[in-house]
């Protein structure tokens, strides 16, 4: 006959599970504001080109994790991307789903493995080796599949990120000066003035207001259809953990170009921006702060990119890039 597994067994069990579906969720609790810390969108032609450093952001920009535009000499969208005007799919562990698979699966099969049978404080030492050996796991499979996303694709666009010397950048934030054409790399000059500074300003406050707001028609009044694809996974990946991140008191502090072109009709504008806000992320059920603070400000510094229908037109928010380390 099969043994009854205890109360005390059962209980360590459950926790087991539940520590390891704590463990897999933890990184993604980080950085839930607008882009969610990762590089999204696209930048036209200079895509697969790297920003050139600014003040500001001197490490310059990541490569995009996620993207619809295809690789240089591709008819097809990078691995892993979605293609244009498809919802941006994701990976085994970055939904829910997979944490709780992945969770579920390891707390399962460990819970009966490794130190069955006992009770008392055998059993509950036990729990807490099982608990502490199923965190080193999962948080090495973590460590291994953010590696493999920063790795570079194979192909044409796995070569390194050539960056080109550049004149002091333009900074704005605060007194602004005159309008000022950045190096171009595609198509001709562009000269961006006190006003586009101030349009890239605007749309970084509605752009956290409207994602606070979880309002994909605000949205889409102030970014491309790609990044509100994007957005709009995002807060549905928290909306099925029941939470919600709020970005609130958005400040620029610092900013400046990194380059400004004009191709296929299209203009475009590159700005290395650092700001900083309250950011919390809230349980729905209880209205408490699960990451962040709603006291504490955080700082970010990110290179954004905005492309209008030609001069005149309105500057729209078409990608968002983490900046690297100097």
């Amino acid at each position: 006959m099969s043994e009854t597994p205890s109360p005390m067994r059962r209980t360590a069990t459950f926790l087991t599970a539940m520590a390891a579906l704590a463990f897999v969720l933890a990184p993604m609790m980080a950085e839930a504001r607008p882009g969610g810390g990762r590089s999204s969108g696209s930048r036209g032609s200079q895509t697969y080109s790297a920003p050139p450093s600014t003040t500001t952001a001197p490490g310059g920009g990541t490569r995009f994790d996620r993207t619809n535009t295809p690789q240089p000499g591709s008819n097809v969208a990078r691995p892993g991307t979605a293609a244009p005007g498809a919802a941006p799919q994701r990976g085994f562990f970055g939904s829910f789903g997979g944490a709780l698979l992945a969770g579920g699966l390891i707390g399962g099969l460990l819970g009966f493995g490794l130190f069955g049978g006992g009770a008392g404080f055998g059993a509950i030492l036990g729990m807490i080796l099982q608990i502490a050996l199923i965190g080193l796991l999962v948080m090495f499979v973590v460590r291994f599949i953010r590696s493999r996303r920063a790795a570079p694709a194979g192909g044409p666009a796995a070569a390194p990120y050539a960056f080109q010397a550049q004149p002091e950048p333009k900074q704005f934030g605060g007194a602004m000066g005159g309008a000022q054409a950045a190096p171009a790399r595609a198509g001709g000059p562009l000269e961006v003035g006190p006003d586009d500074f101030q349009a890239f300003e605007q749309t970084l406050k509605d752009v956290n207001a409207a994602w606070s707001r979880r309002d994909l028609s605000a949205l889409r009044a102030v970014a491309t259809p790609e990044m509100v694809g994007y957005f709009s996974q995002d807060l549905r990946d928290l909306e099925a953990r029941n939470w919600r991140n709020e970005t609130r008191d958005v400040r620029l502090e610092q900013g400046d170009l990194a380059e400004s072109w004009n191709e296929d009709g299209e203009d475009y504008a590159t700005v290395a921006m650092r700001f900083s806000m309250l950011d919390a992320t809230f349980d729905n059920a209880t209205n408490k702060v699960v990451e962040g603070s709603t006291t504490q400000r955080a700082e970010a510094t990110e290179l954004w990119t905005f492309t209008r229908k030609g001069p005149g037109g309105r500057w729209m928010l078409s990608a968002i890039q983490q900046s690297q380390p100097a």
